[in-house]
């Protein structure tokens, strides 16, 4: 169980590290270009905040998978 915790954790980091580098190619922020238009917005704003929803995904998913937790958890059970 500790390994996939384990496991889990870096698959969180290694997401979250890909994502913030995904977010300055050209893949989102096109050179000279805000079309085409999605709902009046441009397709940039609409990738960032895509990226911004899956980064803190990952966030709010890497507090349940982070390899301590059940450290502090044992820890706290333990005090009087």
């Amino acid at each position: 169980m500790k390994n996939r915790k384990n496991m889990l954790w870096r698959l969180c980091c290694a997401g979250v590290i890909g994502l913030s580098i995904l977010c300055f190619t050209p893949l989102v922020i096109p050179a000279g270009q805000y079309q085409p238009l999605l709902l009046g917005l441009p397709r940039s704003l609409w990738a960032g905040m895509l990226i911004a929803f899956a980064i803190l995904a990952l966030a709010v998913a890497g507090t349940f998978v982070h390899p301590g937790m059940n450290d502090v958890n044992a820890n706290q059970d333990k005090q009087p």
